[in-house]
């Protein structure tokens, strides 16, 4: 392609498991290509969700602007759709300013719906996804499950028994429509997005460094006041008074869960810490599953790759570079 005769703007997406150093490369490209940044992650979209979810931290946002995190209270509900229509909106504003968009984070789903767009399927509807709440005390979640299997084996496969939500999206897909949620899945999406996308993965080469910045991160994470945090969640009257907190997504996040759970007493701080990273090294896992599927996409390890992720990005965005990276 001759990319000079393309006439879309440009946004760079930087993909990637949890801990591999995303947050850091984002700022530093947008200081240099006067971007903003965009976040991909369906934990930052929470107020109240700071420590535990990496959140970048207030001097971060002064000095880069950011969009899509603080949008959402634990106790409120975001779809994919919902991030989708913000994150264009905020993509379309930040061009008219004449700048990049930056799309950082590890939300594989929010990506999808971002870039490739999602089938129309019906919209959400309080009142049913109500009475499935009501079904899921009565019953439970793993028989809800059992049901989905019966009318979408497909979607049932995908989604773990536990998933509260996206059992309670695919159930009430096919109450309100009559079709099952991988029929609507299979019908043809909405244009793509119309930016021209340098899509990039940051991952390291050995999984057992991966795990060892996870671990990291969670004590750090730890000795930051995490547990703290998670006391001044439970204290709020909203999520008191919600009859299963640990349905909600926000609450179901990788570590508050566990944290909310150790607060319970249902286990001592030691298994948390134990429960907290590997819970955390299991959704890294899920999230470079995923992106192994993006074939358009170019894989980094940030740790030795800094000089050929310097090169793609002089390739992609050159004329509008501030200044040398940290291996040009």
């Amino acid at each position: 392609m001759n990319v000079s005769a393309d006439p879309r703007p440009l946004a760079i997406a930087l993909m990637g498991p949890t801990a591999s150093g995303k947050t850091a490369l984002a700022l530093e490209w947008a200081r240099r290509l006067d971007a903003e940044i965009v976040s991909v992650d369906s934990a930052l979209v929470y107020r109240g969700l700071d420590i535990g979810a990496a959140k970048p931290s207030a001097q971060e946002q002064a000095a880069v602007p950011h969009h899509l995190i603080d949008v959402r209270e634990p106790w409120q509900p975001y779809s994919a759709a919902e991030f989708s229509l913000d994150a264009r909106r905020a993509m379309d504003a930040i061009a008219a300013r004449g700048r990049v968009p930056i799309l950082a984070g590890g939300t594989g789903l929010y990506f999808h719906a971002l870039l490739q767009g999602l089938s129309e399927m019906p919209q959400a509807d309080p009142a049913m996804r109500a009475q499935l709440g009501i079904e899921a005390e009565q019953r439970g979640w793993a028989a809800l499950h059992t049901e989905l299997a019966r009318i979408d084996p497909r979607a049932a496969a995908r989604i773990h028994a536990t998933d509260a939500q996206r059992i309670q999206r695919a159930l009430e897909v096919y109450r309100l429509s009559g079709r099952s949620i991988s029929h609507w899945r299979e019908q043809a999406p909405p244009p793509r997005l119309p930016y021209r996308v340098l899509k990039l993965v940051l991952a390291p080469a050995e999984r057992a460094v991966l795990h060892g910045r996870i671990e990291q991160r969670f004590d750090a994470m730890l000795a930051q006041g995490f547990l703290d945090e998670v006391r001044g969640l439970r204290a709020l009257p909203q999520l008191q008074a919600h009859p299963q907190p640990l349905d909600l997504p926000a609450i179901r996040a990788v570590g508050y869960r566990q944290a909310w759970e150790h607060l319970d007493g249902a286990y001592p701080a030691a298994e948390f810490r134990d429960r907290g990273i590997y819970a955390t090294r299991q959704l890294a896992k899920r999230q470079l599953t995923w992106l192994r599927g993006e074939l358009d996409a170019r894989w980094f390890d940030p740790l030795r790759d800094a000089a050929e992720l310097e090169h793609a990005l002089r390739l992609f965005a050159g004329a509008r570079l501030r200044g040398a990276g940290r291996a040009a």
